[in-house]
């Protein structure tokens, strides 16, 4: 591994303060965060943070509690992953009985169906085909992957890990703030496509009480419980086959789908070699393709790194209390070249030839770091490799609700760090009706139409259409950063679509380096406001309101320098949900990003 230690702090945040002053969210809160001697886990969710402590503390290992965090979160957050999606989980044992020391990833993405082809959704009537119904539903992999880590790297037995899932799902749960907030955006759409009503009745009438979901509502769906306990009696069988099986082809042929009982069937979980590169000093463990995001951290970090080592001192980069400095420029341009090369580039490997060491190696990344100007910023076709100059106007969604991060670290300082999803809020809509759970709408991220980008507005190459059996690309970028001792350090990833790469890239810097605040802290790492910058469209967001990055009477500076630069500046309301943890002098420092409202929980 190429180590360099950065002897310069690379400043990422802004006062709390200076958040409150630009509307950037509610004021931070200790529930948020916690300071845990032994082991924690830090999910979106109370109950599911609260879920993996109890088998952690039981006497399970970090990969026990993962499993009995993710089959929670399929419960209390039913909008952003469960039972009907998949994901990726990266894994790294330390001193453990039976695998010594190591690291793996378990790749357990949604697959296409063997009749969905590369032609697919470009001859389909309805343009909604691959967001909404049955048509959109990828072969769910969560359960299979889920059991696969539990048999070969957990130590308890699946009614244990599942039963604090089972019992969320007996007894309903409370809908919060950003469950408010997410149905709220949904019942939008149902009322702008009144037939939805009948068409998705279960999402309607459980998840969105018929159109009136409040905070404090109760949501109860148990019978998630029915098909938890089948897969807690009979493991992946007890989903994939039998009468959970029979009832996901119910639903998805009862709405236009394709898939086939063969296609459950035979779902297969794959465990790969995790992706590693080197920063600043500490080794960088992230999932390879499918997913883009650990190759996408690998360019942005070696861009980063090659200009705090080339003598850039101007100012700690990033944000500042009275606004940005030129770093943010430094940050957006690596942002650019890192999505250029993952829309030209990236797909499952397993399919196509994806170009992984060359994207990463020193030479190609000391290039791109040559082409950053810090005088003015450069038009599409300058970024990555390629530079494609197709024009996309589409922007990313505000809405960050179909995907689900969480950490955890046991006692031996084993640790996961995982990313589930079913992509949009409440994946396709399509339910289960008997068994109380969403299908995935994951056959979007393929490139379903060719030259045109998904809902998220990327621009995605053809290496990414759809073939039978296939895993799309994905942004979800769990990852875990060790020390010069292979110990694990810091742990971060994220909801939020293309947001997931930079925010967590932006956390994870200010978790090793510090970020001005307090120094290497999860709680400051987390509340730091963050930037996005997807290559296309073109544009640098920002959570600023539009009024004041419209303003040119000066009031925030530093946004007159970005824009007499060349940025277009746009607001985000956020850049991605984070969750981390990072190791501190008092213990295991884990926080849950306050803009979802999770807790963690640990001891």
């Amino acid at each position: 591994m190429r180590v360099i230690r950065c002897c310069a702090v690379l400043v990422l945040g802004t006062a709390l303060g200076a958040m409150a002053a630009v509307g950037g969210g509610c004021i931070a809160g200790a529930t948020h965060a916690g300071v845990y001697e032994h082991a924690a886990v830090a999910a979106d969710h109370e109950i599911a943070s609260k879920a993996g402590a109890e088998i952690l503390k039981a006497g399970g290992n970090a990969v026990d509690a993962a499993v009995a965090t993710s089959f929670a979160l399929s419960v209390v957050r039913p909008y952003s992953c469960g039972i009907g999606g998949g994901g990726f989980m990266v894994i790294h044992l330390q001193d453990d009985p039976r695998h010594g020391t190591m690291q793996t990833a378990i790749n357990y993405r949604e697959v296409a169906p063997a009749a969905v082809g590369t032609d697919y959704f470009e001859g389909q009537d309805d343009p909604l085909a691959s967001v909404r119904g049955g048509k959109a539903a990828g072969v769910p992999g969560t359960v299979a992957g889920l059991l696969y880590a539990l048999e070969k790297y957990g130590t308890m037995d699946r009614q244990a890990v599942l039963a604090p899932a089972i019992r969320a799902a007996e007894r309903g749960f409370k809908a919060d703030t950003h469950y408010a907030e997410t149905a709220s955006e949904l019942i939008e759409d149902f009322e702008a496509n009144p037939a939805w009503k009948e068409r998705f009745a279960f999402v309607w009438e459980r998840y969105l009480l018929g159109g009136e979901v409040a905070r404090g509502d109760r949501i109860r769906v148990p019978e998630q419980a029915r098909a938890l306990r089948l897969i807690a009696l009979s493991g992946a069988p007890g989903f994939y086959d039998g009468e959970v099986g029979e009832a996901i082809l119910r639903a998805l042929r009862g709405d236009g789908g394709d898939q086939t009982i063969e296609d459950l069937r035979g779902y297969t979980v794959r465990e790969i070699k995790p992706l590693r590169f080197g920063f600043c000093g500490y080794e960088i463990v992230g999932m390879p393709p499918p997913s883009s995001g650990g190759v996408a951290m690998g360019q942005i970090l070696g861009l980063l790194e090659r200009w705090n080592f080339r003598g850039y001192r101007d100012e700690p980069f990033g944000w500042r209390p009275a606004g940005f400095g030129p770093g943010t420029h430094l940050l957006a341009e690596s942002f650019k070249h890192a999505f250029a090369d993952r829309a030209r580039w990236l797909g499952d490997s397993d399919f196509v030839e994806v170009p992984v060491d060359r994207l990463l190696d020193e030479k190609y990344l000391d290039a791109l770091a040559d082409r950053i100007d810090m005088r003015t910023t450069h038009g599409p076709e300058h970024y990555g490799s390629a530079g494609l100059e197709r024009s996309v106007s589409f922007a990313p969604p505000e809405i960050d609700g179909g995907t689900s991060h969480f950490c955890v670290v046991d006692d031996r300082g084993s640790a996961v760090s995982c990313t589930e999803t079913i992509n949009f809020e409440f994946g396709s809509l399509v339910a289960v009706p008997e068994f109380g759970f969403c299908l995935n709408d994951e056959m979007d991220d393929f490139t379903t139409v060719r030259d045109k980008a998904n809902a998220f507005g990327l621009r995605q190459s053809e290496l990414n259409l759809p073939t039978p059996g296939k895993r799309p690309l994905s942004s979800m970028s769990p990852t875990i950063a060790l020390d010069e001792d292979g110990r694990v350090y810091a742990l971060a990833g994220a909801s939020g679509g293309p947001r997931i790469i930079t925010g967590t890239t932006q956390v994870l810097v200010s978790l090793l380096l510090g970020n001005g605040l307090r120094e290497n802290d999860a709680e400051s790492a987390l509340w730091a406001l963050r930037v996005h910058h997807q290559w296309m469209p073109n544009q640098l967001r920002l959570p600023y309101p539009q009024l004041t990055l419209d303003a040119e009477d000066g009031r925030v500076a530093s946004l007159s320098h970005l824009r007499a630069l060349g940025h277009e500046l746009r607001h985000i309301r956020n850049v991605g949900n984070v969750q981390a943890i990072v190791r501190g002098e008092d213990g295991w420092e884990a926080a849950s990003d306050p803009n979802k409202g999770g807790r963690p929980a640990g001891y």
